[in-house]
């Protein structure tokens, strides 16, 4: 059985801005907390949400950096964290519950892409670690501040890679089979959408909605680790290492790629709403398997037996529940 997910038709597409899909919509009063909301996407995240009036807590591994980058976006806080570091979640979040704010929104941003093997203090892969991990523990922790509220929306970034991989309960970990790192990523993105609808059956009775993420093909720092060689044996640059006319279409720049997650965030087209997979500021189509064009979201993400197994396996490996 698998989640629902019918397009609204919202008015909004591939080239709609977060500036644009915000833009009427008044925050004032409300409190938001963006991981990784100082680089890239969330740097535009953070922006259009703050302009529209919430404050705006953005925990970082690197808080003066973080400082820097939003020097100029009034309405920001800025906090310590470490999605591979439970001890640092367990401290941002609980200074946060103790604040006896409610929380609005919490977008789960942050992530890594295609890094090289590392694991952390746990053992486990780091990919898988910080991308789901690290953000399921966060908001675990953060349930009674997302309870204060009864509207709240909870935003995960997936991606369209989540195609490449479903999610391999066997070895999540990589300790038997061999390391990829494209597949780490899939399932990494694979396991947030699992965790999307996980979360919403749980939050619904709450008020809390829960939603995924693609933000589209983008050049963030999130591609450090990708070489130009790989990146030309992937197709995505010509042998003078620019983007093939062909594929320019399908990229879009970083305030386009924010627009889906504060669609997702503040929209009241989709209050009663949730477990669903998004892209192009609408709810993603649900596509066979073998779809060939990337958009829509495959079986194994929207799967719900497989979300609850997935559920249990985080509560396991953190040793949090909600």
């Amino acid at each position: 059985m698998t989640a629902r997910q019918t397009p609204l038709h919202s008015g909004f597409g591939s080239t709609s801005t977060a500036a644009q899909v915000i833009n009427g919509i008044d925050l004032h009063g409300k409190t938001a907390v963006v991981t990784g909301g100082h680089s890239g996407i969330g740097l535009e995240t953070t922006r259009a949400l703050a302009q529209a009036g919430a404050t705006v807590i953005v925990p970082a591994r690197a808080p003066d950096k973080a400082r820097e980058a939003l020097s100029d976006i009034a309405g920001t806080e800025v906090a310590r964290i470490d999605l591979l570091d439970p001890a640092s979640i367990d401290a941002f979040s609980v200074n946060f519950v103790a604040s006896g704010r409610s929380l609005d929104l919490l977008v789960n941003n942050a992530g890594i892409m295609a890094v090289p093997l590392a694991r952390d203090a746990r053992g486990y892969e780091s990919q898988f670690s910080a991308n789901h991990l690290g953000h399921f523990q966060l908001t675990a922790r953060l349930w009674p501040a997302l309870t204060r509220t009864c509207h709240a929306r909870v935003v995960t970034l997936s991606s369209g890679a989540h195609r490449r991989a479903a999610f391999d309960f066997d070895d999540p970990n990589f300790e038997r089979r061999d390391y990829d790192k494209w597949r780490a990523y899939a399932q990494s993105k694979t396991a947030s959408v699992l965790f999307t609808i996980a979360l919403d059956r749980r939050g619904e009775p709450h008020g809390v909605r829960a939603f995924a993420v693609h933000p589209g093909r983008i050049e963030t720092n999130l591609q450090r680790f990708i070489t130009m060689k790989e990146l030309q044996a992937l197709g995505y640059r010509n042998k003078d290492g620019e983007i093939p006319e062909a594929q320019r279409g399908l990229y879009k720049t970083v305030q386009q790629g924010a627009a889906t997650t504060v669609w997702c965030a503040t929209n009241s087209a989709l209050d009663g709403i949730g477990g669903v997979y998004c892209e192009n500021a609408d709810i993603a189509a649900s596509v066979p398997a073998d779809h060939a064009t990337p958009d829509g979201v495959l079986p194994w993400a929207i799967d719900l037996t497989m979300a609850e197994q997935l559920w249990a396996l985080s509560e396991a490996m953190t040793g949090v529940r909600l």
